[in-house]
């Protein structure tokens, strides 16, 4: 995205502001040696009848992939620390209402690229949870969100 214009970027930062969301999740794993895995996500929202930003949107970023949502509702998603990192970091200059997420996704993904064999610190871990309770406390969610005492137990820094 770094040779697309500023007009897109702001135009896209946008969107994000108005009919997006950034979101970060702790997933439990069954396999391998880690019980949890993070997942940053960057979406796009538009009713099916005026898709076309969303592909235009896709195209700008050259990433993501769209969905149809059973309430005629289209999604743009976009997952993984490296591309979250590199969109986030284009479009922070021009987000305004979601400034706060934005950073704190930015910060997030910048900890994770950091990992070294999939291994985080109790300092990583500790921030990841700080950065993903300013996402969750500005998100509108219909379900319930883990508290930070849930998230804390979860990646096992409890006492």
């Amino acid at each position: 995205m770094g040779s697309r214009s500023k007009i897109s970027q702001a135009y896209i930062a946008g969107f994000l502001d108005g009919d997006g969301s950034l979101m970060m999740q702790i997933k439990k794993r069954k396999d391998g040696k880690q019980k949890y895995r993070f997942m940053l996500t960057i979406c796009f929202y538009q009713d099916l009848r005026h898709e076309q930003p969303l592909h235009w949107i896709r195209n700008e970023l050259g990433i993501g992939y769209i969905s149809k949502r059973n309430d005629n509702i289209g999604e743009l998603r976009i997952n993984g620390y490296r591309q979250v990192n590199k969109i986030i970091k284009c479009l922070l200059p021009y987000i305004r209402f979601k400034k706060n997420q934005a950073r704190a996704l930015y910060k997030a993904s910048q900890i994770l690229l950091k990992k070294k064999n999939g291994k985080l610190s109790k300092k990583d871990l500790l921030n990841l949870v700080k950065a993903m309770m300013v996402i969750q406390k500005e998100n509108y969610a219909t379900h319930h969100k883990k508290s930070k005492d849930e998230l804390l137990e979860m990646l096992g820094l409890t006492p």
